[in-house]
């Protein structure tokens, strides 16, 4: 049997090798997060993961934290339009 992915919104960030601060920010808690060279180990529900300067950081549906590979990431993943109702209600004008 054939599954499909359901669509499911996350938030990421990729690790270039220096925005450690950024990385950080994501995951809400920098003692998760260690650096070693200039990759940087990340401690997940399955253990501690290496990440690699081009890899995706996600934070999945569960708050939980995991790398991804880049190809991996764009094959899965698009980014998210801008929500057109974020910043509140648009007036809507008909003519007289």
């Amino acid at each position: 049997m054939k599954y499909r992915k359901k669509p499911v919104v996350i938030d990421a960030v990729q690790w270039t090798g220096s925005n450690l601060s950024e990385i950080a920010d994501l995951i809400g808690r920098a003692d998760n997060v260690f650096v070693a060279g200039n990759t940087i180990k990340i401690k997940t529900l399955e253990g501690v993961m290496v990440a690699s300067p081009g890899d995706w950081i996600i934070i999945g549906v569960k708050k939980e934290i995991y790398p991804c590979k880049p190809d991996i990431f764009s094959a899965t993943y698009e980014p998210v339009e801008k929500d057109p109702f974020a910043s509140g209600p648009v007036e809507i004008t008909g003519k007289d």
